[in-house]
């Protein structure tokens, strides 16, 4: 089939469909580029959620739930949707994070659906319909209902994908144990962490995120996963009662909610060579008594190499407190390492290592589609610095094992200098007139912390004359 395009629609065997019409914009998480060629899914719509109790995990309980995801292709091809054990078909990961206090956290996460037939729907606009469930054509979506996503058998480990290619094997889950009851696969919660009580002014959203090796091919991976608030209700049958509320925010990954909830918020993209992209957010707050608050959030949306560090210079002479760092653990016999990150404040830099892929192939790195949080106090104002973002996975030849991250850190103290009594940046006649009109006392002049204005304080004066 020729397809061609032009610049307000595309000609599908003769029958024009508005780019409009898929709302297919260049939004700020997306790829940027609007339609574009090839197949590109999308999170059209996300609808319902189903709750299945709780479990105590080690004293705490943790609540299991899932989420309804509505696909669209947006792109000019169709999406290949084969059911295993052929592996031509969407992984559909799902999450959970709540926006408290200033900062966005995941605080939860479920293993990935793996798609079976596609429907031929019109959520997101017009559509050129595949004659087979084994593709979602053009223009058109696919529901999958909350209690399909939660169904356990059909939920495969995230430890198999590979979401910089979306390539995964056709028959997923091989050597993996069986669904824990209740909670197993599904997306775990704590309790504490949807708890009214304890989260008074929260606000909660859900992420659903699709992996495709058609859409990965075509490059249009990086608007692939869409958030939607949602509300938190009574606790029944040992669970809360979750509703979705306001509309899904299409194209647009969890991280970018931080942006939509406070305008302060900044997020860049790092697009790592041959691999795929991350996402940073970073919020500096005045605490109004000398120091300031710096909050910063990395998103995994793709890259398969994953991250194992994150360093922000700190110049020499800056006081760091109260850093931290927050990750959501793997479940269900996903066997990455819950070992929170190590946190260093020495050698310039506040630095959070999580170990190295030569070390522990299955360390804590963050993977695809996990948002881990960073944060710190400092006693000097925000300036634009270079972070880096250590790789975990090694790259072919030739590629970066970090990227450089364009955020804000903290400045430099101002530098003194001995005998610039008025503040100007020199030492001249001005300083000079100063400590002669103080000659014989104490304070202003006193260089040498002597007590007294005297000789020995004019000579270091002079010595730093400018």
């Amino acid at each position: 089939m020729k397809t061609t395009v032009t610049l307000g629609s595309i000609a599908l065997c003769g029958t024009a469909i508005l780019t409009g019409q898929f709302n297919a914009v260049a939004l700020e998480g997306s790829s940027g580029e609007g339609l574009v060629a090839g197949a590109d899914v999308i999170v059209g719509d996300l609808v319902g959620i189903s709750k299945y109790g709780a479990v105590t995990v080690g004293g705490v309980p943790v609540m299991a739930y899932a989420i309804g995801t509505t696909s669209c292709n947006v792109g000019t091809a169709q999406l290949q949707w084969f059911a295993s054990p052929d592996n031509r078909h969407p992984f559909i990961p799902q999450n959970m994070f709540r926006y408290k206090n200033g900062r966005l956290e995941q605080i939860g996460m479920g293993w990935g659906k793996h798609g079976f037939t596609a429907l031929q729907g019109t959520v997101c606009g017009s559509c050129s319909a595949s004659s087979t469930g084994n593709y979602l054509g053009i223009g058109c979506s696919d529901p999958y209902s909350s209690s399909l996503n939660g169904s356990q058998s059909g939920l495969g480990t995230r430890m198999e994908v590979n979401a910089a290619t979306g390539v995964f094997p056709g028959t997923p889950n091989v050597g993996m144990p069986s669904a824990p009851a209740t909670i197993g696969r599904r997306i775990q919660v704590k309790g504490s962490d949807l708890d009214p009580a304890q989260n008074a002014g929260a606000i909660y959203l859900a992420e659903g995120h699709y992996i495709a090796q058609d859409d990965a091919a075509a490059g249009n991976d990086n608007n692939n996963a869409s958030w939607r608030q949602f509300t938190v209700g009574s606790l029944t049958s040992g669970s809360y009662t979750l509703a979705f509320t306001s509309t899904t925010q299409r194209q647009n990954a969890a991280i970018f909610a931080w942006k939509a909830f406070d305008s302060d918020v900044k997020i860049a993209n790092v697009d790592v060579p041959n691999d795929g992209r991350f996402h940073v957010g970073y919020r500096v707050t005045d605490n109004g008594n000398g120091t300031w608050r710096y909050e910063y959030a990395i998103h995994n949306m793709s890259s398969h190499r994953s991250g194992r560090s994150f360093s922000v210079p700190v110049p020499a002479g800056v006081t760091i407190t109260g850093a931290g760092f927050k990750d959501v653990d793997y479940h269900s016999g996903d066997s990455f390492d819950p070992t929170d990150w190590s946190i260093s404040t020495s050698g310039g830099a506040v630095t959070w290592n999580g170990g190295t892929f030569a070390t522990s192939a299955n360390g804590n790195a963050l993977r695809f589609a996990t948002m881990y949080n960073f944060w710190f106090t400092a006693d000097r104002p925000p300036v634009a610095v270079n972070a880096s973002l250590g790789l975990f996975r090694p790259g072919a030849a030739g590629d970066p094992s970090a990227m450089a991250v364009g955020i804000q850190g903290p400045s430099a103290p101002p530098v003194v200098i001995v005998g610039d009594l008025n503040g100007d940046g020199i030492v001249n006649g001005a300083d000079a007139g100063l400590l002669l009109a103080n000659w014989g006392g104490s304070g202003v002049g006193d260089l040498n912390g002597s007590g007294t204005v005297d000789g020995a304080d004019l000579g270091v004066l002079l010595s730093n004359w400018s």
